[in-house]
């Protein structure tokens, strides 16, 4: 390009550029630069021996295409606090270092955008769609403060960053996203950072990070999301911590967390979840969250989890297990049961254990709730054996009072031995051990009737407790 073609302000970027000196055109009036001419540098500026070129230029007005497609730029550039007319095209280029910080933009197109070193789009403003997908960014990637907008109507996401890989952090604190952000299948060497971001799809997907890889954390406190979270198959190494954050997509799933790994996961001071959450299949060593966090339904068969943080009693619990989806889930209970055997908490284990029988009494058959009504009564389902001895002396009291009164005839004169009304009653209630009273004594009438009443009582008693030590021995 000749010297001629170049306005003043062009020809001062042009000059500027062989040793990277800062080109600074924000005071005063809005200074225009043409796309081409800045294309041109970028990729076949004047060089100086001995000098490290670079473009670095800030409060400029960028007219024309920004169109770098395919292109490979060995410089550093920096188009900060710029303001773009036509949306940049930067498809399939490679940059050394890329910084636009403070720049509005009608939107990004850069999909399989290489960058060796780190993308810098810290307090930019985005008018349209931005597309990072396929991206390959060596070093860390900073869209914190950026603001990104759908366009209006139809389903394209504000922000594209699928099938990306960040070499170190993705910094996205105080980002704010009207529309759908999307981050599926991409990996993120470091940590990601989403510290006070609100994300806005109200109705649809705020964030779609299927099968997302963070090997490190993924911050997330204060989190402000209207829309669904979709982390289904995701694989935090560490910790995601949504600790204070506010989830709301009512009548619909807010948290789809299923089918994935992750280190911890915090919801702890988290604001009551407005919408339902899927954790089906999911693993984590560390579960922080409230009960009273999860309002909604819930989806639990096939969370695994080592801890539960905070340590609550089983009261709190057993509602959520209750609203789950899938109805009677096994799974769930016994999750609940391991982590309070794990931490010495036998009480609570056995509340578990005794609401799993209950809720699978609901699935049964009329006459295997009618039985499971008669071990609740009796035992407690063997939870509570204090009952059963409970019931035993009660019976063994009327039955001695009775017989005591009313001495049942012996069956043969002068053979039997002398009448005891309170080890008659227990060769009644106890169907194994004998005294020998109840085959020397006849009950007449109703005192028959009561003694086939006791016969039978004892023999449930004896049933439902062996039963419940079975089911208890099983458990060890």
């Amino acid at each position: 390009m000749e010297i001629d073609e170049l306005t003043p302000v062009e020809r001062q970027v042009r000059e500027a550029f062989p040793t990277g000196a800062a080109v600074d055109l924000s005071d005063g009036p809005e200074q225009a630069l043409r796309a081409s001419v800045l294309r041109a540098l970028m990729l076949n500026g004047p060089r100086r021996d001995g000098e490290i070129p670079g473009l670095k230029v800030s409060g400029a007005r960028i007219t024309g295409v920004l169109d770098v497609q395919y292109g490979t730029v060995e410089t550093y550039v920096r188009l900060s606090q710029c303001r773009f007319d036509e949306v940049p095209r930067l498809y399939g280029s490679r940059f050394r270092q890329l910084n636009l910080t403070g720049s509005v933009l009608p939107g990004l197109a850069a999909a399989t955008l290489c960058v060796e070193g780190v993308l810098r789009l810290t307090d930019c403003r985005f008018r349209g769609p931005v597309s990072l997908a396929g991206s390959q960014i060596s070093g860390a990637l900073f869209i914190d403060r950026a603001e990104f907008h759908a366009p209006d109507g139809g389903e394209e996401p504000a922000l594209r960053l699928n099938h990306s890989s960040i070499g170190e952090d993705l910094v996205a604190s105080w980002t704010r996203v009207r529309g759908r952000m999307v981050i599926n299948d991409a990996t993120v060497a470091a940590s990601v950072n989403l510290h006070d971001a609100t994300l806005e799809n109200p109705g649809g997907t705020a964030l779609d990070a299927e099968t997302l890889s963070v090997a490190s954390d993924l911050h997330a406190r204060r989190l402000t999301a209207l829309g669904r979270l979709d982390l289904r198959g995701a694989r935090v190494t560490g910790r995601l911590d949504l600790a204070h954050s506010r989830l709301s997509h009512p009548g619909h799933t807010v948290l789809q967390a299923s089918s994935s790994v992750i280190g911890e996961l915090w919801l702890n001071e988290a604001e009551p979840l407005s919408g339902s959450v899927n954790f089906r299949q999911t693993q984590t060593d560390l579960l922080r969250v409230a009960p009273e966090t999860l309002p909604g339904e819930v989806r639990l068969n096939g969370l695994s989890y080592t801890m539960l943080s905070p340590h609550v009693p089983a009261e709190r619990w057993l509602p959520v297990l209750e609203r789950d989806v899938d109805g009677y889930v096994p799974h769930a209970y016994e999750q609940l049961t391991g982590l309070y055997q794990r931490i010495g908490d036998d009480h609570a284990a056995r509340q578990v254990q005794l609401a799993k029988q209950r809720r699978l009494r609901r699935t049964r058959a009329w006459y295997g709730r009618l039985w499971g009504y008669l071990q609740d009564v009796t035992v407690g389902y063997g939870f509570r054996p204090l009952r059963a001895c409970a019931w035993l002396v009660s019976l063994l009291a009327l039955g001695s009072v009775a017989y005591a009164v009313h001495e049942p005839p012996p069956l043969k004169a002068g053979e039997h031995p002398d009448f005891n009304p309170v080890f008659f009653t227990l060769d009644l209630l106890l169907p194994v051990i004998s005294f020998g009273q109840e085959g020397a004594f006849a009950p007449k009438g109703g005192y028959q009737a009561l003694s086939y009443a006791l016969v039978i009582t004892g023999w449930i008693l004896a049933t439902t407790v062996v039963t419940g030590v079975t089911r208890a021995v099983s458990r060890q």
